[in-house]
């Protein structure tokens, strides 16, 4: 269409409140070694989840520890909510948006029960993953440190 995203590049926001990091410092080697897709993690510092992009919620998994959104170029974008938390079913998140739903960039999805979450022994880092990497040219580097939800934390380019 108008190609807007390909010169300037396609933001990607902070989905919470914490540490920053690259993927690959997520202690789990599907997350770390990419196997899902490129993508940051957040050690949250409170329970609240915002929508890293503008689009359409496409998946509330049952167990309520990941939401799928698809943005309107089509990339599709997994919010997991800790580490092995789906052993949990369900019980430390509550969601505010179900499957079908429009969101923007930094709209509310969700809230984890971060102290409920590492009481039973699970890492409570919140992960996003581009998981159609097929249509992604380039993903930026991610700059460690403290972040806001709604800040900007990468930057992707698209295939033409």
């Amino acid at each position: 269409m108008f190609n807007i995203f390909k010169k300037r590049g396609f933001t990607v926001a902070a989905a919470c409140d914490g540490k920053l990091m690259p993927i690959t410092d997520v202690k789990d080697e599907v997350f770390s070694q990419k196997m899902l897709g490129d993508g940051y993690a957040i050690k949250p510092t409170d329970g609240k989840i915002y929508s890293p992009v503008a689009g359409t919620v496409t998946t509330v998994f049952p167990t309520k520890h990941a939401i799928g959104i698809t943005t309107d170029n089509n990339l599709e974008i997994l919010v997991h909510l800790g580490i092995d938390t789906v052993e949990l079913k369900g019980e430390p998140f509550e969601v505010a948006v179900k499957q079908g739903d429009t969101v923007k960039q930094d709209d509310y999805l969700a809230s984890m029960n971060t102290e409920l979450i590492t009481a039973e022994n699970y890492d409570d880092t919140v992960i996003v993953v581009y998981t159609n990497m097929d249509v992604i040219k380039s993903v930026s580097d991610v700059s460690a440190g403290d972040t806001t939800h709604g800040d900007t934390v990468q930057t992707l380019q698209f295939n033409a």
